[in-house]
């Protein structure tokens, strides 16, 4: 299971610089005055082979009135509550401040783990100013700069000692692990309740009333299988800002990055909307196999076309995704929920496949002699060889002369007739493109 690290602090301390060293990234707004980074920002970030996803947070202004410091405020609130291991930042220059002393009890009651990083350390042979940040309660104070990367290394050593604890997976291998998302009150929990035969999670029209992402177990035909049914992910402008509500993204994620398939759940009322994208598009990057559920069918009047037509506008929305495949349902009374199981056995069939290496190779070459590769500067691509290098998702290797020559459109190409011969219905595949070496040759 990845681990949650969220960074927190009162404004302007750097977390965002932070967040952009770690994960490699320029994704945070960095700006030199408070409140810049007003919402959550998600990233995976890597360390000596361990990944986690990193949660940058707006500054905590304990005691401000001001209507976004409040949000941002609960924003971090909630980050706090969701994240495994939680990195504090203060700021040197400025010393220990009250709001930092309330901060520091807010992370005391979360009873997280908190690793306490001290930023904008100009002089590591002098830190006579560090003494006083153990005035807070805490572990021992990391002196770091964000802005340098001194430092940051020893705390991400830190870190994953704190972290190695989330190593361990829920569930046997063999246990297929099925991830329920979409927006709120798209159906998911009766979805859920559908495909277990049995009134199991709470369902109510009010948007969000899973709060968390409940694992439930069941067996089918012999086979073991989790539903993770998850809080909806709902629209940044219509979240309510009440720490109450718990409400969560990175939960949802969690439950993406733990599945082995994902039913992307979409209301067949509205159709497809932005937020659907981003939320099959995370499941996309990490690979996992993908069925389009598109749920409350009953409720749609309907000709010979409409299933048809619906299915033309969802795909020309998600071209990334056309190898997934879609199922109109109702939850409300079962038509066709009892076809998804056999889905999600083939979704996961297809997302370990595993192809010959003569046999790939063999449609590769029959795939260049259809459509040559591309050209640059007179210097045509030459594909030598190809193999499978793993999967979960299905990852293919081409070790070529010049991967700069390599388009884009080349690449789709090649990933369509990998499909045409072997399937891959239902599951992502990568194409790493790699320059042959001379040992190789």
């Amino acid at each position: 299971m990845k681990p949650i690290v969220a960074i927190v602090g009162r404004p302007n301390v750097g977390k965002s610089t932070l967040f952009n060293r770690l994960t490699r990234t320029k994704m945070a707004i960095v700006e030199d005055y408070p409140g810049v980074t007003r919402d959550r920002l998600y990233q995976d970030a890597e360390w000596n082979n361990r990944k986690f996803t990193l949660i940058d947070t707006g500054g905590i202004e304990v005691r401000s009135e001001d209507t976004i410091l409040a949000q941002v405020r609960t924003q971090a609130q909630v980050a706090m509550e969701e994240a495994d291991v939680i990195i504090f930042m203060c700021d040197i220059k400025a010393g220990v401040t009250n709001e930092d002393m309330e901060i520091a009890n807010m992370l005391r009651r979360t009873k997280k783990d908190v690793i306490l990083a001290v930023n904008k350390v100009e002089d590591f042979n002098h830190l006579e100013d560090l003494y006083e940040f153990y005035s807070l309660g805490l572990d021992e104070p990391y002196p770091i700069s964000a802005s340098h990367g001194m430092n940051t290394g020893d705390l991400l050593d830190r870190l994953m000692e704190l972290i190695d604890k989330y190593d361990e997976e829920d569930y046997e291998p063999d246990v297929i692990k099925i991830a329920v998302v979409g927006r709120p009150n798209v159906g998911k929990s009766s979805l859920t309740n559908a495909i277990l035969g049995q009134e199991r999670a709470i369902v109510s029209n009010i948007p969000g009333t899973t709060r968390d992402a409940i694992d439930t177990p069941f067996e089918r035909n012999g086979q073991q299988y989790v539903i993770i049914d998850t809080a909806g992910m709902r629209r940044k402008s219509t979240v309510a800002e009440t720490t109450t509500e718990r409400y969560s993204v990175i939960r949802s994620l969690r439950a993406v990055d733990r599945s082995d398939v994902v039913l992307m759940v979409i209301n067949a009322e509205e159709g497809l909307i932005e937020q659907d994208k981003k939320i099959v598009g995370y499941a996309h990057e990490q690979g996992k196999a993908i069925i389009l559920v598109v749920n409350n069918w009953d409720l749609i009047e309907k000709d010979d076309k409409t299933a048809s037509t619906m299915e033309k506008e969802i795909r020309s929305e998600l071209l990334f995704l056309q190898y997934a495949p879609m199922i109109f349902v109702s939850a409300m009374t079962k038509q066709r929920v009892h076809k998804l199981i056999d889905m999600i056995n083939f979704g996961v069939e297809q997302n370990n496949l595993r192809i010959s290496t003569s046999v790939l190779n063999e449609v590769i070459r029959d795939a260049v002699q259809l459509n040559p590769p591309p050209s640059d500067k007179g210097k045509r691509l030459k594909i030598y060889y190809a193999t499978q290098s793993g999967v979960c998702p299905p990852t293919f290797v081409l070790f070529v002369n010049e991967p700069e020559i390599m388009h884009f459109s080349y690449e789709r190409f090649l990933e369509n007739k990998i499909r045409e011969n072997f399937g891959f219905e239902g599951t992502p595949i990568r194409i790493v493109v790699r320059k042959r070496s001379e040992d190789e040759k």
